[in-house]
């Protein structure tokens, strides 16, 4: 399915079935080896609590997450919001997270990306190199796992000849596909070759509403950056009715780069390698109250 689906957007698009690759070892070094046991997703909070004006007190703790998602220790990926009740200023949070069990604390190899004060550009930091909770704020779309080895879907493409985003691709060929039935994936990916735009949220929550997705634009600054990026995707195919946001991908990389993946810039020269899990569950969580669809893209 996801073949097909690719190679209407990818000029070279291969996808298989393959053992996961040591996620410990590099370019993720990640605190679990794999993605696979009890694949799950949960969709914490939401844009609202953001836009149009920031809810400040929505803090959430990663430990509790996995808890609540009846994984305990459970090795979490994904895309939110950091706490600015921890860092005191808005910034993009990257979660790769090893929860803690009964037998051991957590790990937490989270990064973070904020706005340089120095030069305005880009400033991304491992978020144990100066915290040692696992709080984040406001949203969060999550993958969770037992973080053990086992068999991945593995995605390649290569030169990017339509509109789509290797992660808007994934989901509405799934979503073309499966219909009525939600299929929701997570994971990991590298834009191996090329250039793509991100954005990083301004450190200063915006005091005017943000209405409208221009607004929010606005507000964001965008950066084009280089590869390698390693990228922490989360998808659900369709809404069954939740208020999902259905795809949200963050990156990080070894060059002082990261933040919210929108698409590649380069699409000639684009290489993309993924490893996917399909989840079995999806959990909701801090749904809120009064919502809207601006700033979800």
């Amino acid at each position: 399915v996801l073949q097909k689906g690719l190679k209407e957007n990818f000029a070279d698009a291969q996808v298989s079935v393959v053992d996961c690759p040591d996620l410990t070892g590099e370019p993720f070094n990640f605190p679990a080896k794999g993605i696979c046991g009890k694949p799950r997703i949960a969709d914490v909070g939401g844009v609202p609590y953001l836009i149009p004006l920031v809810q400040k007190e929505k803090v959430y703790d990663l430990n509790r997450v996995a808890k609540d998602i009846e994984l305990p220790g459970a090795f979490i990926l994904g895309a939110g919001a950091a706490s600015s009740k921890v860092l005191g200023i808005n910034a993009e949070f990257i979660p790769i997270v090893q929860t803690k069990s009964e037998k051991k604390p957590a790990v937490n190899g989270s990064y973070i990306a904020q706005i340089n004060p120095a030069d305005k550009g880009c400033l991304l930091e491992k978020y144990s190199s100066k915290y040692s909770d696992c709080e984040f704020g406001l949203l969060a779309n999550l993958y969770a796992s037992e973080g053990q080895p086992g068999k991945v879907i593995e995605v390649k493409a290569n030169g990017r000849t339509g509109e789509l985003n290797f992660v808007s691709c994934l989901r509405q060929t799934l979503e073309k596909h499966y219909g009525e039935k939600p299929v929701g994936m997570g994971g990991t990916f590298i834009i191996q070759k090329g250039k793509a735009k991100i954005h990083v949220m301004p450190p200063e929550f915006s005091t005017c509403p943000l209405n409208t997705d221009e607004d929010v634009n606005n507000w964001l600054k965008f950066f084009e950056m280089k590869a390698p990026l390693i990228c922490q995707p989360v998808i659900v195919s369709r809404d069954p009715g939740f208020d999902l946001r259905l795809e949200h991908t963050h990156c990080f990389s070894h060059h002082g780069e990261g933040g919210h993946y929108h698409q590649d810039t380069s699409p000639d020269s684009v290489q993309y390698l993924g490893y996917f899990q399909p989840a079995e569950l999806l959990f909701r969580i801090d749904r809120p109250q009064e919502t809207h669809l601006v700033g979800r893209d």
